[in-house]
């Protein structure tokens, strides 16, 4: 998924908004799938603007620009929801950490699991408390009620998940430990 693609979807949902007003947003719905700073949403707004999928709808003091989306925009949006086939392939530090854990010492594994799990345990806190202040203010028969509920389902799902395989592999190691196995073979 492409930053713009993220900012077409913000920007259909909300309507004509700032950049600032698109960062603040950005940080409060989308950042949880997809990051991007302010740094990275100007300079996009901008080619965004030159490739003709956002237009400038007002400029206002100090070169605030309120951005709607274009009809190219929105068909490009359209295109990438109905057409495009998402990688499944996902960088993940976390996967990279519990892929060569088993390099260390099982106290250092643990040491190493407990704290992944420790911050898997915080991500769910964090998405639980988001989804009770989104069904607070969720309309459900409105079309854009449900904007960012199903993301948010399938984040608090892999959170859940998560914990679980910390726990697994926690109780795993914990156990080839007892029985003088040391870690597992990361083969």
């Amino acid at each position: 998924m492409s930053l713009r693609i993220a900012l077409l979807g913000l920007l259909t949902a909300s309507g004509p908004s700032s950049g600032y007003d698109l960062a603040k947003k950005f940080e409060t719905s989308v950042a949880h799938v997809w990051q991007a700073g302010h740094s990275q949403i100007y300079p996009e707004l901008a080619k965004m603007s030159a490739d003709g999928l956002v237009a400038v709808e007002a400029e206002g003091a100090r070169g605030r620009k309120i951005y709607r989306v274009t009809p190219d925009g929105d068909a490009e949006l359209r295109r990438w929801l109905l057409a495009h086939d998402p990688s499944t392939t996902v960088r993940s530090e976390t996967a990279l950490q519990s892929f060569l854990v088993p390099l260390l010492e099982p106290g250092e594994a643990l040491t190493v699991m407990r704290r992944l799990k420790d911050r898997g345990e915080a991500h769910l806190s964090e998405l639980e408390a988001l989804r009770v202040r989104k069904d607070a203010v969720m309309d459900p028969a409105h079309r854009w009620g449900m904007f960012g509920a199903y993301a948010l389902d399938l984040g608090l799902r892999q959170a859940r998940c998560f914990v679980e395989w910390a726990d697994d592999s926690i109780a795993d190691i914990e156990r080839r430990a007892g029985a003088g196995q040391g870690a597992p073979d990361p083969t």
